[in-house]
């Protein structure tokens, strides 16, 4: 992608290589000293990953890299209360249809951070829901603000989150406390998700952008090949064992039963009409 596709910071660096304005603008790029940033700049949606926010993101991560990033930060703008809201409900689809397949923008969202040759830093200040933590969970490290909180949201909608989801957080944090985010939904602090290993470093609010840029400078100041193969070893060697051709039909046919359903109706309508939903199991 050609550079001049981009947005600057409203304050770009200076002496930084800026990327250059374009007409889409819900994430702006920059890039300085190697090291590249992305900033979600859809607040008036609480930056939800929107289909069109997740392109945008995934063509910044791709012309960030091939304009020489060696690190690569992910944040909202500074002062945000809500980093993202995580997907755009309106976008999911209708019942009878994955809402998490292989090929939604999510997923391919969060294989091209996972996938993407150079370290991502999530650089968290406010609030992280449903598919947003899962974004901050693919990327390689989360620096979070000391009153940033976590809360993974599927079940109070009714989707069934898929098997790889599940896996980036049983990979982070642990299988029981994996399950407590998932069936409770309720916010995670900060510090407990340090205690748990999803967050890297917890900084106060005002030092978060400094402390950021100084990792991210230690490590673009690293030999690039080298973070590279590393970070390509850490991918092959996290995704986990193979599972038998059974176990896979097994597993979707449990998630089908759930967006087949009528709770999963009723979730998304409630969402809509701004109500609590009225789940009935069935």
């Amino acid at each position: 992608m050609n550079i001049e596709n981009f947005t600057p910071p409203p304050t770009p660096p200076k002496g930084g290589n800026t990327l250059e304005s374009r007409q889409h603008d819900l994430v702006l790029a920059s890039l300085e000293n190697r090291s590249g940033t992305i900033i979600l700049n859809n607040p008036s949606r609480l930056n939800c990953l929107s289909h069109r926010l997740m392109e945008e993101l995934m063509d910044a991560l791709g012309a960030l890299e091939q304009h020489g990033a060696s690190v690569i930060i992910i944040r909202a703008a500074p002062g945000a209360r809500v980093w993202s809201a995580g997907h755009d409900i309106n976008e999911l689809p209708a019942p009878r249809r994955d809402p998490l397949s292989y090929s939604d923008p999510l997923e391919m969202l969060l294989r091209s951070v996972q996938d993407c040759p150079v370290p991502v830093i999530a650089m968290v200040e406010g609030s992280v829901w449903g598919g947003a933590c899962d974004l901050c969970c693919s990327c390689d490290m989360v620096i979070a603000s000391d009153t940033a909180t976590f809360a993974m949201t599927p079940a109070k909608i009714g989707i069934p989150y898929n098997p790889s989801g599940l896996m980036h957080f049983v990979n982070h944090i642990g299988l029981n406390k994996a399950k407590e985010m998932f069936f409770t939904a309720q916010p995670v602090s900060a510090q407990e998700a340090h205690n748990n290993g999803f967050v890297n470093d917890i900084v106060p609010g005002e030092q978060l952008e400094s402390f950021t840029s100084k990792r991210a400078g230690h490590i673009a100041a690293n030999a690039p090949l080298a973070v590279r193969a590393i970070k390509a070893q850490f991918r092959l060697l996290t995704r986990g064992a193979l599972i038998d051709a059974e176990t896979a039909e097994r597993i979707q046919a449990i998630r089908r039963s759930v967006y087949d359903s009528e709770d999963y109706a009723e979730g998304i309508r409630a969402f809509k009409e701004k109500r609590p939903p009225q789940f009935k199991g069935k």
